[in-house]
């Protein structure tokens, strides 16, 4: 047999970064008869794979280069799956680099160990069609999606306070998040990187599945697990940044290869990191498949992209003299902009169903506009994007004494001025609950009962707002601690009828908002979406209508302040009998109790309604 796996067109497409089945053919992939190599390294002397099969000598197994792309392989027979080996790479001087792990490895060696391991396909047999077959004839605009972010180094641990491997966390997560109601699992990253407290965020290993959680089949058996279960998988994605550890891509072959030269452009100041060249066609490319690798191998349902603002705009987080402008002297990084539509293109192009979410801060134009050749020059083709205004303006009124918050009531309405401009989701993630923030419970203002009452009022409200929802592990049972990934959450909690009652409410509002078209089939159309009541500022109430086409409307109602307000005159556009379908202040949840015997009557256009201190109601028209 050939020991090459490249042919004529995998050359061709390769120089021109065109090429979309990367991780077929480059790292180490097992044949018949041993292993074969491949590593990109243009400006590499000599290439030779290490590994404990030659006892790490560099001269037992050099690499050849494949003409001028830049490839260098090798065929080492007699070896196969679990052998652990690096690149020792010569820079253009004949220096010897620090030896390099392989970027396109498909498992690694548990950290502090930085090997690539020698790792097969998975022949794992998918039973999820019907689940794929689901997402790919629904339009995800237009039906639930209640996404529950884990860390899943710090969901739970076992009884060593060591981390659930893949199969444990199936056995206990997926049954919590199907009793939970939500629709996704978005876990943060799941890639290898060598540092804990980096939450996964820069990565070295982007094609390997953590050591950390056992075999990265484990991972195809997780996916598997919950697409039977009705239960999607989405993962953070970080194609902004890398970390610059020694046997990482930093000056991969010498020279800045994967990055940039000038830290102008090249180094991130936020995060200490090295910046992808996304204008070079082979990062682009080794990206790009990235994102098909998670989708093809592992089923994943999509991806959530970290940091495209710091991606978007050559000048984030730098001072004057810091960047360097775009050639018309702008702040655009088109580079990027190119990337980010390839990676959208080529994704919804070859995997229908799949879903793609960009976090991103600014107000770049069309980020959910899809990435036609013919569109807006700066449309990024995402699926959603994270509404970060929500999150800010909303828990800003939160936070405040109910005394000042008819002063600040613009910091609710205000964001539905341009809450259809794209396709939003709700986050309220994991950075809202670090760095010394707090938990969401401790946010809220008041006494410990005011604060319990508060966090329901507002789930209640965001549930009703118009939008996809995300909430981030241990908020749903009110964890009172910070957040930290070096210990499980406080599921001890649980036990207190409190806490146990907000788990309950938001398991409600996960039914609720599945079962009500009106609450989730227009949540990006401003035809779902009606003012009943926008200007009570001096009570610190807020109402609105939820409707979709052929389905009953549902009135949300949200009273910010601690008085019960009984014959509260509410407008409704239909007269007749509106059911209670939900009252954030009920006991089962902990509230006090109050509200409207389970349904009011609407006459001439309005009702007389009991608002509870603290709470959200939502009423349903039965006619």
């Amino acid at each position: 047999m050939s020991d090459s796996r490249f042919g004529a067109m995998d050359d061709h497409f390769f120089a021109e970064g065109s090429h979309l089945r990367l991780f077929d053919k480059l790292g180490a992939q097992l044949v018949e008869g041993g292993v074969h190599f491949a590593v990109w390294a243009p400006n590499a002397s000599r290439v030779s794979v290490v590994g404990d099969f030659n006892h790490w000598d560099g001269r037992a197994h050099p690499m050849r280069t494949r003409g001028d792309t830049g490839l260098w392989e090798a065929f080492v027979p007699g070896i196969g799956a679990g052998e652990k080996y690096k690149y020792e790479i010569a820079d253009r001087t004949g220096k010897l680099l620090p030896l390099k792990a392989d970027p396109f490895a498909f498992r690694t060696e548990l950290r502090p160990g930085t090997a690539s391991v020698v790792e097969p396909v998975p022949d794992h047999r998918w039973g999820d069609a019907a689940h794929r077959a689901h997402w790919a004839a629904v339009d995800h605009r237009r039906v639930p999606v209640s996404i529950y972010e884990v860390h899943p180094g710090s969901w739970q641990r076992d009884d060593n306070g060591w981390f659930l491997s893949w199969d444990e966390m199936a056995s206990r997560l997926i049954p919590y998040v199907v009793d939970l109601g939500f629709t996704h699992i978005e876990f943060m990253p799941v890639s290898e990187h060598p540092y804990d407290p980096s939450w996964g965020y820069q990565a070295t290993g982007l094609y390997a599945p953590s050591a950390r959680f056992g075999d990265p089949a484990g991972f195809a058996r997780f996916v598997d697990g919950a697409h039977r279960a009705g239960i999607s998988v989405l993962i953070d994605w970080v194609p902004a940044h890398f970390p610059t550890d020694e046997h990482g891509l930093a000056h991969f072959d010498g020279t800045a290869l994967y990055e940039h030269e000038d830290p102008r452009l090249g180094f991130h100041p936020d995060w200490n990191t090295a910046i992808y060249n996304f204008g070079r066609r082979e990062v682009a490319s080794f990206l790009v498949n990235n994102a098909l690798f998670w989708a093809e191998r592992y089923h994943v349902d999509g991806l959530r992209v970290d940091a495209v603002a710091s991606m978007l705009y050559r000048d984030y987080s730098r001072k004057q003299g810091e960047w360097i402008p775009n050639p018309e002297g702008g702040r655009e990084n088109w580079e990027a902009v190119a990337f980010l539509r390839a990676t959208n293109k080529a994704l919804y192009g070859s995997h229908a169903g799949i879903v793609t979410i960009a976090e991103e801060s600014t107000s770049w134009p069309g980020v959910t506009l899809p990435a036609y050749d013919e569109g807006p020059a700066t449309s990024l083709g995402f699926g959603f994007k994270w509404n970060m205004g929500f999150m800010h303006d909303t828990l800003q009124y939160m936070a405040r004494d109910p005394v000042h918050r008819r002063f600040h009531h613009s910091d609710i309405t205000f964001g539905l001025v341009y809450a259809f401009s794209e396709n939003f989701v709700l986050p309220l993630s994991h950075d809202e609950v670090v760095h010394g923030k707090g938990s969401l419970l401790a946010k809220m203002s008041g006494d410990d009962w005011q604060q319990f009452a508060n966090l329901r009022a507002y789930y209640g409200l965001m549930w009703g707002y118009p939008g996809k929802k995300l909430l981030f592990m241990g908020q749903e049972f009110a964890q009172r601690r910070e957040w930290s990934e070096a210990r499980a959450l406080d599921w001890e909690l649980r036990a207190a009828p409190s806490h146990e009652g907000v788990r309950n409410l938001v398991r409600d509002l996960n039914r609720l908002y599945r079962d009500k078209p009106a609450l989730h089939a227009r949540d990006c159309e401003g035809e779902g979406f009606e003012w009943l009541v926008v200007d009570d500022a001096e009570n610190s109430v807020f109402a609105w209508l939820r409707k979709a086409p052929g389905a009953p409307p549902v009135a949300v109602v949200a009273n910010m302040t601690p008085a019960l307000r009984s014959g509260y005159r509410l407008p409704l556009p239909r007269d007749g009998t509106w059911r209670e379908v939900l009252n954030s202040d009920a006991a089962v949840y902990g509230g006090s109790g109050k509200g409207n015997l389970g349904k009011v009557e609407a006459e001439h256009g309005a009702a007389q309604v009991t608002l509870p201190p603290l709470a959200t109601i939502m009423l349903e028209f039965e006619g």
